[in-house]
């Protein structure tokens, strides 16, 4: 049985590869060291085969356990998380990346970097595709994340000249269950907002762009780039290529949550990107992957899931 280690396990995102990974008949071992994510992310699993350690990513780690494959997913990833901890998420893409670089070199283990679309930064093409090398103020606030995340790519692709196999994935705005309810971005905002009948918050005009896709999907092209021989080194964008404003979003969740909440405007955070789409060509063509869940139908799983820790 192949192991697994999944670095940010706890997080929205890692703790429904390590249900997925188990369920694909893998042996994982989720590391995290809960400055944002939760331990009741991990609750349904139930598995002999799910291993958990509560340790900083960034700090050595003596194993003997040889991985097959290594996911580092380990960082705060909404704005409101990594502006509340810059130098942990700089670290997380620093050092992290490097020790967990140098266990998979250790082991021989394919090695998965969870990069971002915040690489691109206020993109000057649209869509953004894999070729481009992105706008990025490297000094801005937001620079703590999108800078150290185009960091990790280079220091894993001088691992992928050294001979490890390294894939990198840049990863679109994505959403559904175990989003914090106070997560910062925008569905999960405008979902609470609209369940505790406040106002939801629109930073600018609201039509700046997003493009949103739901985690059953993201998850379902990590496996297969995760699985497929002969990617060594190749970047690929996972998200939905279907593009909204932010005005969009807020009155389709005001008219499926039937909530009578008023739509306020704020100031645009300073480098807040204009318009995020990917072009997923590269993923159709490379893993014969596509995103299959409608808007509609993640809202609705997601605006589920809000409700029921309402009711807790």
């Amino acid at each position: 049985m192949n192991k697994i280690l999944i670095t940010g396990a706890a997080g929205f995102i890692g703790s429904h590869l390590c249900e997925r990974f188990i369920a694909d008949g893998f042996e994982v071992y989720g590391m995290d060291n809960l400055i944002t994510g939760s331990l009741e992310n991990l609750e349904n699993i139930h598995s002999p085969f799910f291993h958990f350690i509560e340790h900083d990513v960034t700090e050595n780690w003596d194993t003997k356990t040889d991985f097959d494959l290594i996911l580092h997913f380990a960082c705060p990833a909404s704005p409101k998380d990594y502006l509340m901890y810059p130098v942990e998420t700089l670290k997380a893409n620093s050092v992290g990346t490097l020790k967990t670089l140098e266990l998979a070199e250790k082991c021989g283990a394919r090695y998965i970097f969870a990069s971002t679309s915040e690489v691109y930064g206020d993109a000057l093409i649209h869509p953004q595709n894999e070729g481009y090398w992105g706008n990025v103020n490297s000094v801005g606030p937001r620079s703590v994340y999108d800078e150290a995340k185009r960091f990790s790519e280079a220091l894993s692709m001088a691992y992928f000249r050294k001979g490890l196999d390294v894939r990198i994935l840049r990863i679109f705005n994505t959403y559904g269950p175990r989003m914090k309810s106070n997560d910062g971005r925008v569905i999960p905002n405008f979902i609470s907002q609209a369940l505790n009948s406040e106002s939801l918050t629109i930073y600018g005009d609201g039509h700046q762009t997003r493009s949103f896709c739901y985690v059953d999907d993201l998850v379902g092209g990590i496996l297969r780039i995760s699985n497929i021989e002969g990617l060594n080194g190749e970047i690929i964008n996972l998200g939905n290529p279907e593009e909204y404003s932010m005005l969009d979003i807020a009155e389709i969740i005001l008219k499926k949550i039937k909530s009578q909440s008023k739509i306020v405007f704020k100031p645009l955070p300073e480098d807040d990107p204009r318009r995020r789409r990917p072009d997923i060509s590269k993923a159709k063509d490379i893993l014969n992957w596509e995103p299959q869940t409608p808007l509609d139908l993640g809202l609705k799983k997601t605006i589920k899931f809000f409700k029921s820790k309402l009711l807790e």
